[in-house]
């Protein structure tokens, strides 16, 4: 009878054993999955960060391309805001009108073929700035990128990562 009851104390204390036991483990299980819902988190934060920058970026190209756009109409004389077509071709007329002679029309060639190239030119120039501020931008954007994942891999130490 002492040998079923120690039996039972022994069975008794193994139970208790593996019920601490699991009592660790679920506590465990807990901390990591506190520290995972951490790093999710923070992941959140970093990509919602970078999409809306990603957002603001691409907002702000477009208000440049379609102010270059403008500009290159303008230059091209295309600009139908400032001077709409009907007062454009009149002016053209009364210009044409006032021309009489040979040589006032060699002086009015002379004129628009000299406006032109500067035109050319400064479309040229504008152009070249253009891709200039594309390759300083796009550089500086790969240069935050690689800022970031740089920053990324540095903090990450010793918490679980998830991919994004």
């Amino acid at each position: 009878m002492t040998e079923s009851i120690e039996l039972g104390q022994h069975i008794t204390q193994q139970w208790l054993a593996e019920i601490e036991s699991l009592k660790q483990q679920l506590v465990e299980q807990q901390r990591d999955r506190d520290a995972a819902w951490e790093s999710a988190e923070k992941w959140r934060k970093l990509y919602n960060t970078e999409a809306e920058q990603r957002r603001a970026d691409a907002d702000l190209f477009r208000q440049n391309s379609a102010s270059l756009k403008a500009e290159i109409q303008k230059l091209k004389g295309i600009d139908t805001t400032t001077l709409p077509k009907a007062i454009n071709v009149a002016a053209i007329q009364q210009e044409l009108a006032a021309i009489r002679t040979v040589e006032d029309l060699k002086t009015k060639l002379v004129s628009v073929i000299q406006e032109r190239d500067r035109l050319q030119q400064a479309l040229k120039t504008e152009q070249e700035n253009h891709e200039q501020t594309r390759k300083s931008l796009t550089t500086a954007l790969g240069d935050a990128i690689d800022s970031l994942a740089k920053e990324r891999a540095g903090t990450g130490g010793g918490v679980v990562k998830e991919s994004v």
